[in-house]
């Protein structure tokens, strides 16, 4: 038995780590799709590209280790079906539950270790992926002058020319507008040709400008001045251009800290007591305050019945009932948009409180229905395995993004959302487990149709 333990994990254990890293990798593109048009144009050195890369795959194991799972559990019982490998181990007197025992508790291990990177790795990852992200959003696009369109990307100048030399540094007719006093196009420079070339230190850009004048308006500081503006000549002139803004990445991980995808599990469940505590507060506050506010108490000698005053100060009291009312309205919705929004806050530190653990049992689930499935179908390869566990898995997927969207919507508590596709397909892992633990039919219902034909005769 030993020996046949052995061969079933490191048969599972390659086919495993095949499917994960695929899965990895086809995660990381629908990443990188997403974030394409941030990510071009900026300039990004190679050694940024791959620690947002490094960063975004952390994020993606414990998705990634359910596919993974499922799709190599069908492959692996799929071909020990298909080789008969598995039809003469159960007639040896070995049953399907003695035969997934080994790759069971190898599977509990994998779904622990999933817990433990979602509790402590990827709150990490999360914080350093989504700052690096953050930054490269906020940092503008590297250097680009093209012929023809006005260029705008250098704070306070947009800068236009006609023509640029095979070399990329030499321009022909120059217009650069000066924004930088902020009174509109104030200041215009033309010349005939430039060149352009950075500082050691990449810092600035330096555009040495030959044969060409410039243009500054002064009527706007001046209005009793004849002449509308000010022109000066040259032949040539040194404009300096800081780039800082080009190749500063910021660090903005203090603005994601305490956000509930960063913190640990401990964390997330000091913060839904916190958050809790100050919903209960506040729903308290605003209840004694609209009681004590809107509600006086009235002895009955001042009470004044309407019939004893005229109709102008009925009308009059009238109108003053009508505004307390939208006033009351008003102030109970504002409040209650308040504590939905609390709640809805409340709600998404249970969900990441849950998902941890959802994700590292729908290992175990997914396992039993792709080890199943592979012993019933009895096909190996990347063929109908693979259409097999794509099928199993959108079905879970929709119902997790059901179950998540309920959820933040308050139609469902947190732990039903998130356990939803849990939920749905552990009874359908037990079944399958049954069918393939009996060697029957997927779908077979002839002894159901021998009870019906029984009981109708009967």
């Amino acid at each position: 038995m030993k020996r046949l333990h052995l061969f079933l994990i490191k048969a599972f254990i390659s086919t495993f780590t095949a499917t994960f890293f695929i899965a990895i990798f086809l995660l990381l593109m629908q990443f990188l799709w997403k974030y394409i048009d941030d990510l071009v144009g900026k300039g990004l050195e190679f050694t940024q590209i791959a620690e947002l890369i490094f960063y975004a795959s952390a994020r993606f194991v414990p998705i990634a280790l359910p596919i993974a799972m499922l799709l190599s559990s069908v492959m692996v019982f799929g071909k020990l079906g298909e080789n008969y490998e598995l039809a003469a181990l159960k007639a040896s007197g070995i049953s399907l539950t003695r035969i997934l025992f080994p790759l069971t508790i190898f599977v509990i291990i994998i779904s622990y270790s999933s817990f433990l990177f979602s509790n402590y790795v990827m709150p990490i990852a999360n914080l350093k992926n989504g700052s690096m992200i953050y930054d490269i959003q906020k940092k503008k696009p590297a250097l680009n002058i093209k012929e023809g369109v006005f260029y705008k990307d250098i704070e306070g100048f947009s800068i236009k020319v006609s023509q640029k030399d095979d070399d990329g540094n030499t321009l022909n007719n120059i217009i650069i507008y000066d924004h930088t006093a902020k009174n509109g196009n104030d200041k215009v420079i033309i010349a005939e040709s430039g060149k352009m070339q950075l500082t050691k230190d990449e810092q600035f850009l330096e555009l040495i400008l030959l044969n060409g004048h410039s243009y500054i308006d002064i009527t706007k500081n001046n209005r009793k001045d004849k002449k509308p503006y000010r022109t000066t000549h040259f032949k040539e002139n040194l404009i300096r251009f800081n780039l800082s803004s080009f190749s500063t990445m910021n660090n903005s991980e203090d603005l994601y800290k305490g956000h509930y995808a960063m913190l640990s599990n401990k964390q997330l469940a000091i913060a839904i007591d916190s958050l809790n505590i100050k919903f209960q507060e506040r729903k308290e506050t605003f209840t004694n305050n609209i009681i004590e506010k809107y509600n006086p108490k009235f002895e009955s000698d001042s009470i004044i019945t309407l019939d004893s005053l005229s109709l102008s100060k009925q009308k009059q009291q009238f109108d003053i009932a009508i505004n307390k009312l939208r006033t009351i309205k008003s102030i109970v919705q504002s409040n209650k948009n308040d504590l939905d929004y609390r709640k809805v806050i409340i709600t998404k530190h249970e969900i990441e409180w849950h998902r941890k653990i959802s994700l590292a049992t729908a290992c175990i689930i997914l396992f039993l229905i792709g080890s199943s499935m592979g012993a019933i179908i009895r096909k190996g390869g990347f063929g109908l395995p693979v259409l097999i566990s794509v099928f199993f898995f959108l079905i879970y997927h929709v119902l997790s993004i059901i179950g998540e969207k309920s959820a933040k919507d308050l139609s469902m508590d947190a732990i039903e959302g998130i356990w939803l596709a849990n939920i749905v397909f552990l009874p359908v892992a037990l079944f399958l487990v049954y069918k393939a633990k009996n060697d029957s039919q997927l779908f077979d219902f002839s002894s159901l149709f021998k009870r019906i034909g029984y009981l109708i005769k009967k």
